[in-house]
C-alpha cells in the first residue's frame, strides 16, 4: 500500500478549524456591498462634477477629479482585499486560464497581499494628502477647512504609512532570505 493511501480522513477537531475558514466568506460579500456602496458615491460624485462643470473653477474640478480618483482606489483595494484574500484564505477561486484573471493573482498568498495592501493605502493617503496641499492655500483665511496642525498630522501620518511599508517589505524580505540562507549551510 502506498504512503499516501494510509492517510487517514481529517479527524472532527482539526476538519472543524480547516474549515472554519469559511465564516469568512460573509466578511467578503460585506465587503462587496462596500464596493456598491463606492460605485453609488463615484457616480454622485460624477454627476455633480458634469452637472457644475461650467461654474466650477479649476481648483474645485481638481478637488472632486481627486475624490473620483481616490473613490477608484478604494474601490482597487477592495477588489485586491476580496479576491486576493479569498483566494489566499478560503478556497481557491479556479480562474486559470480565464482572460480577465489578474496577473497578480498568480503569485498571491499573505506576504503579496500586505505589500499590496500598504502600497495601495500609500496611494490613497497621497491623493489624501495632495487634496489637503491644494485646500492648504487657504490656511489662515475666513472658512478655510484646514488648519496648519491639521496639515502637519496629515503629512506625519502619510510618513509612517510609508515607513510601515517600508518595514513590511523588509521584514518579508528577511523572511524569504532565510530559507536561502539556511539551504546554503
Amino acid at each position: 500500500m502506498a504512503p499516501d493511501a494510509k492517510r487517514s480522513p481529517l479527524t472532527l477537531l482539526p476538519s472543524l478549524i480547516f474549515g472554519s475558514r469559511w465564516l469568512q466568506v460573509p466578511l467578503y460579500l460585506g465587503l462587496i456591498v462596500a464596493q456598491a456602496v463606492y460605485v453609488f458615491l463615484f457616480l454622485k460624485e460624477l454627476t455633480h462634477l458634469v452637472s457644475h462643470a461650467t461654474s466650477f473653477g479649476e481648483q474645485e474640478i481638481m478637488l472632486i477629479v481627486l475624490g473620483l480618483i481616490d473613490v477608484v482606489m478604494i474601490s482597487n483595494l477592495l477588489v485586491m482585499v476580496i479576491v486576493g484574500g479569498y483566494e489566499t484564505f478560503v478556497s481557491r477561486l479556479k480562474l486559470d486560464g480565464h482572460p480577465d484573471q489578474p496577473e497578480w493573482l498568480d503569485h498571491v498568498n499573505a506576504s503579496v497581499l500586505k505589500i499590496k495592501l500598504a502600497m495601495a493605502i500609500i496611494g490613497i493617503s497621497s491623493i489624501h494628502l495632495l487634496k489637503t496641499f491644494i485646500e492648504a492655500g487657504n490656511l489662515g483665511q475666513q472658512g478655510a477647512k484646514l488648519t496648519e496642525p491639521a496639515v502637519l498630522w496629515q503629512t506625519i501620518i502619510h510618513i509612517v504609512f510609508i515607513l510601515s511599508a517600508i518595514g513590511i517589505a523588509y521584514v518579508d524580505k528577511l523572511g524569504r532570505d532565510i530559507p536561502r540562507e539556511a539551504a546554503q549551510h
